[in-house]
């Protein structure tokens, strides 16, 4: 299973999903990792409450990446509440406290990054995206730092 989640990772990083600047976008949120140098603009269209569309461009390891490019595929079409719920599971199971059988069920594309508490130098590359993410929901306009 480990090696599926590895592959899926890696054609994320190779191939990642909706990497564009958004025209349209009415928000727009850097985030940098200055551990491992990972730099990402992730752009959203949001209309009342709904994420109608959502893009990235960075740089960055193939976690960072992989998590940006996997966030826009999960969010499209997501109410903010339902993304902010969605960050607070990810961010439970990026710490390691994912205990829950239906909340980890949830996740669906996400659990690929189940592992990613084993190592805790990668946790800043995997939840770059979702911080800036959160500060995009909120209409924060400042760049996003993981220290």
């Amino acid at each position: 299973m480990s090696e599926l989640y590895q592959k899926i990772i890696l054609d994320h990083n190779k191939r990642p999903r909706n990497f564009h600047k958004l025209e349209s976008a009415n928000r727009v949120v850097e985030g940098y990792n200055p551990s491992f140098g990972d730099q990402i603009t992730l752009y959203l269209k949001i209309e009342g409450d709904v994420i109608r569309d959502i893009s990235f461009v960075g740089s960055g390891c193939a976690i960072s990446n992989a998590s940006a490019s996997l966030i826009t595929v999960s969010l499209k079409g997501k109410t903010k509440l339902e993304a902010q719920s969605l960050f607070q599971k990810v961010h439970e199971m990026f710490t390691g406290a994912l205990n829950d059988k239906a909340k980890q069920e949830q996740l669906e594309k996400l659990e690929v990054f189940f592992r990613v508490s084993q190592f805790p130098a990668r946790v800043k590359c995997a939840s770059l995206a979702w911080y800036t993410l959160l500060a995009a929901l909120e209409g924060k306009g400042e760049r996003v730092s993981t220290e």
